[in-house]
């Protein structure tokens, strides 16, 4: 009776491992987040050329995400587009994601520019890009400073701001292309 039950409990303990293998395998692919997209919107399966796409700060900032390789190469048109829409150097925000997350390479709640310590969550990584532009622009605090004025505020450690130059100056040695 002994040697049944424990071939029993043998069997049992292994087929325990391979059902719960089984049901995280399953479970996997619910746990991986999408970004929210409002029903009945297609996304088209060839992607039509955007005013962003053919504009040669978008070719220089995805090559140069994708040299360090960075998750973030795909979302260089947003970086654009949201430094146009608020007036903002191009090569600022991309700058502030290196430095901050790698260029998205470790971040937490979608905030992978470090906004608030790192601390404040965005819907979705597009979102945060567009919301730290608007403020950095907009703000009281960040209006009517330059870059530099804008990065020592942004963050008050002496090499911050250096660093942020830097990694801008390698994106591009001129604002203007």
């Amino acid at each position: 009776m002994h040697l049944v039950y424990s071939l029993l409990r043998r069997g049992f303990t292994s087929f325990s491992k391979q059902l719960m293998i089984v049901v995280g395998l399953l479970a996997l692919p619910l746990t991986i987040r999408t970004e929210n997209r409002p029903s009945g919107v297609e996304i088209p399966t060839t992607k039509q050329p955007g005013p962003f796409q053919s504009d040669p700060r978008t070719v220089r900032l995805k090559r140069f995400f994708s040299k360090l390789h960075c998750p973030v190469s795909d979302l260089a048109e947003d970086f654009v587009q949201a430094a146009d829409d608020n007036r903002l150097d191009w090569r600022l925000l991309p700058s502030i994601s290196v430095i901050e997350s790698g260029g998205g390479k470790a971040y937490r709640n979608n905030n992978i520019l470090g906004w608030n310590q790192g601390l404040e969550p965005f819907p979705t990584i597009r979102a945060g890009i567009h919301a730290v532009a608007f403020k950095l622009a907009k703000s009281p605090l960040y209006q009517n400073r330059d870059v530099l004025g804008k990065l020592r505020l942004y963050n008050p450690n002496e090499s911050y701001a250096g660093s942020v130059l830097a990694v801008m100056n390698r994106i591009s040695p001129a604002a203007a292309l």
